[in-house]
């Protein structure tokens, strides 16, 4: 029998959709905002899979969780029994339970432990591993702004799938930003933990910068959107679609999405709720994906919501460079007819010209 402790940060992610980058010291502004908990929902995804792959296999899996809404909930709603061994501290959950609901998890003797959130919820898994000296395999359920450890699978499916019937593990890297620092347009990351994980192809990549000349291809996007009368632009983050805002005559937000529509910029480092507001009757979103992982939606861009997408033409420009770094190009938007609707064979512009056929899965 294989016995998995299975933890949720019920808060992670809910900064993302309203501009916050991240929810660390931020919940109660992203509920100001008018955030939604996203993490018990792709906990429950995960484990629905993680049962349906386990009976699929014969395989017998008993569940560890923390109680309420760190897992016992979302456990049940899967359709497990889940054998609740504490409970947190408060009604507002901490780092601090995530410790403990780990330490927990290895006096039980799990063989795994699946936690739901983001990087800051994998660090506080790692370093309690690493301060009980136990060597349990972890594997991330992707629910945080910033992913960019590469100790998560690449969605809650695959985490479920994968915490069923792994064989083997390896050890990968547990990285964390300053979320400070993330808000003004900086990337501070910064090696926390290394930890055993399961052995598999649905797992992510750290993160890595992406090399080679955007120039060209930015000003060709720049060209279109000036020729463009009418069309509203939502530019995604990171460098290369920076490229693409200093052809239009803008800075813009580094690692937020700023809409720009006839040469005027209408909005900088805009929400989810702000941008849909911004919609015009054609709409162009223009994105990069991530270097090392090719993710394209679902990580540090979750103000494009699939609300957002569905009203939108999508462009994703890179460079050949990054392209041939990733393989191949993922989204994880959260709603599952976005994703399908995204999936398939997709152009990808790598010059003011150019096009390079790339996959989506």
């Amino acid at each position: 029998m294989r016995t998995i402790g299975v933890v949720v940060n019920p808060i992670a992610g809910m900064g993302g959709r309203v501009g916050l980058k991240g929810t660390d010291g931020k919940v109660a502004e992203a509920r100001e905002r008018g955030a939604a908990p996203r993490a018990p929902d792709r906990a429950v995804a995960a484990l629905r899979a993680l049962a349906e792959r386990a009976r699929a296999t014969d395989s017998e899996v008993e569940i560890l969780t923390y109680g309420g809404e760190m897992g016992e909930h979302e456990a049940r709603e899967a359709g497990l029994d889940p054998r609740v061994v504490g409970e947190p501290s408060g009604e507002e959950t901490a780092a601090a339970d995530t410790r403990e609901a780990v330490r927990r998890f290895v006096a039980e003797e799990a063989d795994l432990i699946l936690f739901v959130g983001g990087d800051g919820t994998a660090v506080d898994v790692a370093e309690t591993l690493d301060e009980a000296d136990a060597d349990v395999p972890i594997l991330g359920v992707p629910a945080g702004v910033k992913v960019y450890s590469a100790v998560f699978a690449v969605t809650p499916e695959a985490a479920g799938r994968v915490a069923a019937d792994f064989d083997r593990t390896e050890r990968r890297e547990v990285n964390d930003i300053d979320e400070a620092a993330y808000r003004e347009g900086e990337v501070r990351a910064e090696l926390k933990a290394v930890a055993s994980v399961p052995v598999a192809e649905d797992l992510q990549s750290s993160k890595q910068v992406g090399g080679g000349t955007v120039e060209s291809l930015a000003a060709g996007v720049a060209a279109d959107a000036r020729s463009d009368e009418g069309t509203t632009y939502v530019l995604g983050p990171g460098s290369t679609v920076g490229a693409v805002k200093a052809e239009l005559g803008f800075e813009g937000s580094p690692l937020g999405v700023d809409v720009w529509r006839d040469g005027e910029v209408l909005a900088e480092d805009a929400s989810a709720d702000e941008i849909l507001e911004l919609l015009g009757d054609r709409n162009v979103v223009v994105v990069s994906p991530i270097g090392g992982q090719g993710f394209v939606f679902g990580r540090g861009n979750d103000q494009i919501s699939p609300e957002v997408i569905h009203r939108s033409e999508v462009e994703v420009v890179a460079s050949k460079d990054k392209l041939d770094g990733v393989g191949v190009l993922r989204v994880d938007t959260g709603d599952d007819e976005v994703d399908d609707d995204l999936r398939g064979w997709r152009k990808v512009r790598v010059g003011r010209f150019e096009r390079r056929m790339m996959k989506v899965v």
